[in-house]
């Protein structure tokens, strides 16, 4: 007789959906669907472009070849998503011009439509009714009735604001818009910046303008939005243009998109009995009841076997329970005894913890590193976020680490430091919980997109930094050496105020002893090139590791960029080569345009190269770049080209490149969940190119 076993599976699985298209061109085809508009070798041209062609009163849209989970229907869990791309919208001198172009997320329909519509799915007779569901960031280039208009107070009446960038919901009636200093008269290039937190729903764009013939960014357009509520689960996305009785170039030229991950979950199984086959001859009935006693015997046996087999195995876990236990208990009685009661950091209780991130959920998950995942989790007795840091039973960081973390952290106090506020050791876990940072670590906005950050804010985070160094270096008890401080270690609240985080490597050295540990620790490209070679960590190599973020917050690179030209791969060897040249301002990141102080800017890259010398006598102390970043004190002299250590006799390439006589670990690399599209990154190494290199005392 054969037996069918109806199995229900409920398996999670998670989704995201992200993609760069650089320097588009027409081997784009396999990823862009095109409808009313072709590629060339400029980029999509939305609508018509060449002369001699009918070019009014045209639509079109480009699309990305798969659609978008949006949201998931059962468990209502929304993505973050976040897409940056450039795009040039072109008049060719003609002051009479229109309609727009607009990035879109819409159900999937065939409707395009013409003129001040930009393509949108709207009725095309009366302009007032979608077809469909769509959200739009419109670039509007012509002026229409149902258009925003400010009042003029000298002509007593209401006026076009002109060319906008508009935020539209299933209308062409934009919820939120910004008057854009457009430069379609001159063809001049534009980028746009535009992202969705599901967390906040916050709908946030930002933009590049002209102002005498100078690249300006545009911040400030945000709206809150549930896209539940607004879009179907899965929606088409891409860009729409149109033109009407005036022509326009409408043409993107590069695209890049990254969602979060979206946790789906799906039911699927095996189909139920379906009955016994008439077709089938009947069983013969000696036969079977043989075949029914040997089964019998078989099955006993199997039973028995498995039933010594599982005793033997609980004997063994319960045994292991025991010794974790008592593990436990001596770790916590010694934890107890160093925090006062009452004061600093609590003590949770696994279960609490769980519930706060919903077990554990890939759903809460802020990052992924080589010592675990940090989650984010919710304290409903005190209504707070909180990230929980869950270190790997397979992690280097082990009892050690985690002990080392719990008793330097707790005790330091400074608003440029990350908060403990809790931990837990119980069923061979190893928590410990942070305050929650709004906006995540700083490597996730100067390389993954995030956000743009301003040049007052990335100045802000600079000194913030070197604040919280001079601290542990100078004004607490002990000089505390951080050993990995990183763009991914340095986290930014709701304020983007710094908070430095990840206290793992951390060591005490008292004042008056000197400040060297024994253990080689810390991320290459961030490391100084004297700890290769000594194995030692100081004071100075901290303030070598402050130069490399400071170097990478002014000029948004990594400090080895593999895919770079040959002279820039070296972040600090090209900068450094720069500033002998007298062409510093170079380095600078190209997406500030020119949105920052010269002479502030020109400070920080010079005092991260001081602080980055190859011999770590030359270093300035925290206390002197910080009076050196603030004005106190005049710049220093550096030498036109990077020196060489005298001890050094590899060169120096061999130093800051990808490998060096010792032996080394591969860091995981973050995956953002952000977006919410944040990552919680007091805990997590994020950049793929970074190395953990972790020797045994």
């Amino acid at each position: 007789m054969t037996t069918w076993f109806l199995l229900l599976l409920v398996i999670p699985y998670v989704v995201s959906l992200t993609f760069n298209l650089k320097n588009i061109g027409p081997n784009q085809y396999r990823d862009i669907v095109t409808e009313g508009s072709y590629i060339t070798n400029e980029g999509i041209q939305v609508t018509p472009n060449e002369i001699g062609s009918d070019r009014n009163g045209k639509a079109g849209r480009a699309t990305y070849v798969s659609p978008f989970h949006l949201w998931d229907n059962r468990s209502g869990e929304l993505a973050s998503f976040s897409t940056n791309f450039t795009f040039v919208i072109d008049s060719k001198g003609e002051s009479n011009y229109g309609d727009g172009l607009t990035f879109f997320l819409a159900q999937d329909n065939s409707v395009i439509t013409t003129g001040g519509a930009m393509g949108l799915p709207v009725n095309g007779t009366t302009y007032a009714a979608a077809t469909s569901q769509f959200v739009a960031v419109e670039f509007d280039t012509y002026q229409n009735d149902w258009d925003p208009k400010i009042w003029d107070p000298a002509l007593g009446r209401n006026i076009s604001i002109g060319d906008h960038v508009g935020i539209s919901i299933s209308s062409l009636t934009s919820v939120r818009s910004q008057e854009w200093s457009s430069n379609i008269t001159g063809g001049g290039e534009c980028q746009a910046w535009i992202t969705y937190d599901s967390i906040s729903n916050n709908l946030s764009v930002s933009f590049t303008g002209y102002q005498d013939n100078t690249t300006i960014r545009q911040d400030g357009l945000v709206y809150t939005v549930d896209l539940r509520k607004e879009l179907p689960e899965w929606v088409i996305f891409g860009f729409s243009a149109a033109t009407g009785a005036s022509f326009q170039k409408n043409n993107v030229r590069s695209w890049s998109f990254n969602s979060s991950n979206l946790q789906i979950d799906e039911n699927t199984g095996i189909p139920p009995n379906p009955g016994p086959d008439p077709r089938k001859e009947l069983p013969d009935p000696v036969n079977n009841k043989n075949s029914k006693v040997g089964l019998i015997v078989g099955l006993s046996v199997t039973v028995v076997v498995l039933s010594m087999f599982a005793f033997g195995l609980w004997r063994w876990h319960k045994k292991k329970i025991k010794e974790m236990e008592a593990e436990e208990d001596s770790f916590d009685v010694e934890m107890n005894n160093e925090f006062e009661m009452g004061t600093g950091p609590k003590r949770f209780s696994y279960h609490e913890l769980a519930h706060s991130t919903s077990d554990f959920a890939e759903k809460e998950k802020l990052g992924e590193g080589g010592f675990g995942g940090v989650y984010r989790g919710f304290l409903k007795d005190s209504n707070t976020h909180i990230a929980v840091k869950r270190v790997s039973k397979s992690s280097k960081q082990g009892m050690k680490e985690y002990a080392s973390e719990v008793r330097i952290i707790s005790r330091l106090r400074h608003r440029n430091l990350v908060q403990l506020i809790g931990w837990c050791h119980q069923k061979g876990e190893l928590l410990l919980v942070y305050e929650y940072m709004e906006n995540g670590s700083l490597d996730s906005h100067l390389f993954k997109l995030k956000s743009l950050l301003t040049w007052g804010t990335r100045y802000k985070i600079a000194h913030g930094l070197a604040s919280a160094l001079l601290y542990l270096h100078e004004e607490w008890e002990q000089c505390v050496l951080h050993r990995d401080i990183k763009s991914s270690n340095v986290m930014l609240d709701s304020n983007f105020n710094t908070k430095l985080g990840d206290f793992g490597l951390a060591k005490l050295v008292d004042h008056d002893k000197g400040s060297q540990t024994t253990m080689l620790a810390g991320t290459l490209g961030y490391m100084a090139p004297e700890c290769l070679i000594t194995g030692r960590a100081t004071k100075e190599s901290d303030v070598f590791s402050f130069g490399v973020v400071a170097l990478e917050i002014a000029c948004g690179r990594k400090p080895i960029e593999y895919k770079a030209q040959e002279k820039q791969v070296r972040l600090i060897e090209w900068v450094w080569e720069l500033y002998g040249n007298g062409t510093l301002l170079e380095a600078v990141d190209p997406r500030l345009g020119s949105d920052f102080e010269e002479e502030e800017i020109k400070r920080l890259m010079i005092v991260g190269l001081w602080c980055v010398h190859p011999d770590s006598e030359y270093r300035p102390s925290m206390r002197q770049a910080i009076k050196v970043l603030t004005f106190e004190a005049s710049l220093p002299l550096l030498p036109s080209k990077m020196p060489v250590a005298s001890y050094l006799t590899p060169p120096m390439s061999s130093l800051y490149g990808v490998s060096y006589m010792i032996q080394y670990q591969s860091s995981s690399s973050i995956s953002n969940t952000e977006s919410s599209s944040q990552t919680q990154s007091s805990t997590v190494s994020s950049s793929s190119q970074s190395v953990s290199l972790l020797h045994a005392m």
